[in-house]
Formats: C-alpha cells, sequence, structure tokens
C-alpha cells in the first residue's frame, strides 16, 4: 500500500550518508519515512561505507522501478527493505553477526585483531561482496541520471579520498569504501589500493556541491559529535576515539561549508557563489549511549529498534525544518562543528530545536557542551585534521609527494 503523502512540488536535496557499520540501519530507518513522506527529492546521494551501501540500494530500487514504470520511491523503499534482511539473515547463519558487522565498518579497528588479514584470510573471503553483487546492478546504476550516487573510498598510498560514481561505481568500489584494514584485504581498483571511506571522507560533501541544482544538503549522521561518559574506561576511550576518527574529515567539510557561507554573508566571496544550506537527522542522545561495539553486532532486534529510531527522527525533523530546505541551514555550523576561522566552538545556546539530536524528549542538558568539552574536542578534531592533511601531502616514502594539492573532485568545497 502506499501510504506517501501527495505533495505537488517537492523540494529538492542531497543526501549525505555517514558510515557506522550496523548503525546504519538508523539511516535505512530514515530514508524510508523521506521516501514514504515524499516532500523531498534527491538529486544526488554521498555515501560511505554502510552510508554508500544505503546509497546503492536506494538508488537501484529507484532506477529499477522507474525504467519498469513503477513509483521510484516504493521501488527505493523496497530495496532498501530487501539488503537489511538479508544483512539479518546473514548475521544470524556462520559465525554469527559479529563477523557480518565487522563487513559493514564497526569499532575503531585496532582493538578487533592483531593478525592482518593477508594472513588470517588469504583467500580474501567477504560474503557482503556476494551479497552486494547479487542484489545490485551497477550498469543500471550507472545509467541513472538522477539521483547521482558518489561513494568514497580512501586511497592507501595518498590518503586522499577516491570518489567513485558513473560507470566507475561497481560492488568492488563499495567494497573499498566498507574495507576496516586490519580485517579485510584492501580491493584493487586499476592498481590501487583502497581503506575505509571513513577515513577521508565520511561522507564525501564536495561530490554534492560541485553537482548543483541545489545549495540543500542533508546529512544522516550516525557518529556522535559528543559523549556524556568521561572516556576512563578501555571501551569508552575506543567509543571517543571511533568518534573523533571518523568525524574528522566531517568537521573540516562543515568548517569549510561555514567558512563559504561566512564569506557571501559578507559579501567577499567570488561572484556567483551562494550560501550552502546544511540540515542534519542524527539520533542524538539515542545512538550517542549505544557504544561503538554494537556497529559490529547486527542482531535483528537491534536493526529494527534502530530502524525504527530512524523513522521516527525523520518524521520529527521533518516537521520542524522540512520548511527550511531552500531557505535557510536549520543547522547552527559554526556552534556544532567549530568556527572556520578560529577552529573553536561557539557557546551554545538554550534552543532545543537547533541542539545537535532530534529527541525532544531528551535533557537540554544532555547535548550541552562545557566549555572545557568544547575546547577538548577543538583541539582532538582539529589535530586529526592536521594530521590527515600531512599524510596527504606526503607520498609512499615519506616525502612530498609532486603533486599535493587535493582533488578537485574529492576535496571539501572552496
Amino acid at each position: 500500500m502506499n501510504d506517501r503523502v501527495d505533495t505537488p512540488t517537492p523540494k529538492t536535496v542531497h543526501l549525505a550518508l555517514q558510515g557506522g557499520g550496523a548503525h546504519g540501519a538508523f539511516t535505512w530507518g530514515v530514508l524510508d519515512a523521506l521516501l514514504l513522506d515524499g516532500r523531498l527529492q534527491f538529486a544526488g546521494i554521498s555515501g560511505t561505507s554502510a552510508g554508500a551501501l544505503n546509497a546503492v540500494a536506494l538508488a537501484h530500487g529507484w532506477a529499477r522501478a522507474q525504467d519498469e514504470g513503477d513509483d521510484p520511491a516504493e521501488g527505493a523503499r523496497a530495496s532498501l527493505a530487501n539488503l537489511w534482511a538479508k544483512v539479518m539473515e546473514m548475521g544470524s547463519l556462520g559465525e554469527g553477526p559479529a563477523r557480518l558487522g565487522r563487513l559493514m565498518m564497526g569499532v575503531l579497528p585496532g582493538a578487533l585483531t592483531r593478525v592482518s588479514p593477508y594472513l588470517a584470510n588469504p583467500l580474501d573471503h567477504n560474503p557482503l561482496r556476494s551479497l552486494i553483487e547479487r542484489e545490485i546492478d551497477f550498469d543500471r546504476l550507472a545509467r541513472l541520471k538522477s539521483p547521482r550516487v558518489f561513494v568514497a573510498a580512501t586511497d592507501v598510498e595518498t590518503g586522499r579520498a577516491e570518489i567513485f560514481s558513473g560507470k566507475r561505481l561497481t560492488a568492488q568500489a563499495v567494497m573499498a569504501s566498507c574495507c576496516l584494514p586490519q580485517l579485510f584485504q584492501a580491493p584493487v581498483i586499476n592498481g590501487r589500493r583502497y581503506w575505509d571511506g571513513g577515513y577521508s571522507a565520511n561522507p564525501a560533501l564536495g561530490p554534492l556541491v560541485e553537482l548543483g541544482e541545489t545549495r540543500d544538503i542533508l546529512l544522516v549522521q550516525i557518529n556522535p559529535l559528543k559523549r556524556s561518559d568521561s572516556a576512563i574506561s578501555e571501551a569508552q576511550i575506543t567509543d571517543r576515539i571511533n568518534d573523533l576518527t571518523f568525524n574528522a574529515s566531517l568537521i573540516a567539510q562543515m568548517r569549510t561549508i561555514a567558512l563559504i557561507n561566512e564569506l557571501v554573508a559578507h559579501c567577499v566571496a567570488r561572484e556567483g557563489l551562494q550560501p550552502i544550506h546544511m540540515h542534519r537527522i542524527d539520533g542524538g542522545a539515542s545512538l550517542a549511549d549505544m557504544p561503538a561495539s554494537s556497529k559490529v553486532t547486527p542482531q535483528r532486534a537491534t536493526l529494527e529498534k534502530l530502524f525504527e529510531l530512524g523513522q521516527d527522527s525523520a518524521k520529527r525533523w521533518l516537521k520542524r525544518h522540512q520548511a527550511s530546505v531552500g531557505e535557510k541551514s536549520s543547522i547552527n555550523l559554526q556552534r556544532d562543528y567549530g568556527d572556520a576561522l578560529k577552529l573553536a566552538f561557539e557557546a551554545a545556546d538554550n534552543d532545543a530545536a537547533e541542539l545537535s539530536g532530534d529527541d525532544a524528549d531528551t535533557p537540554l542538558a544532555r547535548f550541552l557542551w562545557s566549555p572545557e568539552e568544547q575546547a577538548r574536542a577543538a583541539d582532538a578534531a582539529s589535530a586529526a585534521v592536521a594530521q590527515a592533511v600531512r599524510a596527504a601531502a606526503q607520498g609512499s616514502d615519506g616525502r612530498p609527494a609532486p603533486d599535493a594539492r587535493a582533488d578537485a573532485s574529492t576535496a571539501a568545497p572552496t
């Protein structure tokens, strides 16, 4: 039954889907609710790791239904549901949920194994690859004009993000985006090896800005910007390192967008440059309270709960912020991701609707950062960004690469 809202003039947005292992079921719920609602249409979808899986599943279902004369949104919902049903089936077989979760990018890999995957898994067995090859028609995706799909992976040699789209978007590219290097051999594409895209672009926003068609980008964020615990125990430390590592590239891109918007607002940007409207759906405290280890346990009950949480979060966002699309950003970039010039956080205000989580029932204090927390988070994120920049500027021998300039197709917009 088709229960979608009948809207004659849907607003156009780009989707940016962050990776987060089994927590990608939250994104599945968000996408299902947006497709069912029908008030938004998608021009571009950028996904990394689990976000890449969701991106190609949505686009596959959309393209197939469109070719067959059916409702594309319903086709996309069915494709997403089918993919996650297969994930749940795989999680209940063989070696159990943990192995499958690792395939889909989970906790920071240092705690998972001390044996090289080239020794532990010499045949490079990866059941997720077989699932993707069987369920996704990449030839059909290559012909799809809208929405355009972009998948990010990290070049092992340079540390730079590589974006796969169009005919270059294959099952191997998706597996590259999902590859945790301590668990699986690096997929090789045209002679180059790739690791998880979360290290360099989680997700990549540059391709969406360059694509045009709309100035609005809706981010589905899985990795929390903050946690309420003090990160003292081994598990808490691992969780926080995981968050900082896989949010670092996003924070850098968000700071760049904040700078662009500030330049436009002060009329000092180049002619023709327009502000970028950023929006975000996340699970707020509900996801922040889940340990990173839950990303590697795709049990049916957990995935179904995350799916429902995603649906509810999307519905709340639509109720509060859908009217902002096409008009303005619905998040405060300077406050949530740090000032692009000062690399520091502004003090949070008391507007519950503007806080990082969308859960109105969560106490306001859960989302407020103390000045000490703001300073520590800003310093940690800045250090991570600086380290990534240094790595990208060096070749495999440790010396500066002949051309250390960022690839315009993968860097944050400038």
